[in-house]
């Protein structure tokens, strides 16, 4: 039988602290936070592992480090509104709910979001908001937003989610490369009214389902 407990000290001891993940607050809600409860029972004993699990139909949740990473990066405050994207199975917006005053959670499977509702009543956790539709959308109703994490890799960052960020507000994510190669984290920041980003670090993360860029025609 796993000792999660055990598995969850080892992934900040063996995973995110030698990766740079330094946040006192953020490593503190990664050590308590169950993240197996946030799988299917029969993935929970791989929840800890060094790599992304798969969640079927093209779906994975995050790599512990570049998860933590990409949070970390952020700088999410007390009192910032983020958004998730891609939100999965719930993980990512649970750690930023503890983070943050509220998070949209935006998911397009049906079933993933009805598990992460489940997930997130029955650890008792508050402050998120579960949005139905197509996530590379995001949630235009509630805009903008200070924080907007996308959980997973994209080849690039829709143009309907950047819109969405708040004045210095701050989006992560892993910027897949076209050709299979290695991806690499990015962090964009509205500044001025103009959105920019810098690459940060090589992440191996799968690309998304239903993020690929719109046609371009060439003459």
């Amino acid at each position: 039988m796993t000792d999660f407990a055990l598995a969850r000290r080892n992934m900040v001891e063996g995973q995110l602290r030698p990766n740079r993940v330094n946040n006192a607050g953020l490593l503190a809600i990664l050590a308590d936070l169950p993240r197996e409860r946030f799988l299917p029972e029969a993935l929970r004993s791989v929840a800890y592992a060094d790599d992304d699990v798969p969640l079927g139909n093209g779906r994975f949740m995050m790599e512990p480090m570049v998860l933590a990473r990409l949070i970390q990066i952020l700088q999410p405050q007390a009192e910032d509104k983020a958004m998730v994207v891609a939100a999965g199975l719930g993980y990512g917006a649970a750690i930023l709910a503890r983070l943050t005053k509220s998070v949209a959670a935006v998911e397009t499977d049906a079933a993933m979001a009805a598990a992460a509702r489940q997930t997130l009543s029955d650890l008792g956790l508050s402050g998120i908001e579960q949005v139905a539709g197509q996530a590379e959308q995001g949630a235009p109703a509630d805009a903008p937003y200070d924080v907007i994490l996308i959980e997973g890799a994209v080849r690039e960052v829709p143009k309907a989610i950047s819109d969405q960020l708040a004045e210095g507000g701050r989006l992560a994510t892993v910027i897949a490369d076209p050709s299979g190669a290695l991806g690499v984290a990015h962090l964009f920041v509205k500044q001025g009214g103009v959105v920019s980003g810098r690459p940060l670090f090589d992440a191996g993360s799968p690309a998304l389902p239903g993020f690929a860029p719109p046609a371009r025609f060439t003459f």
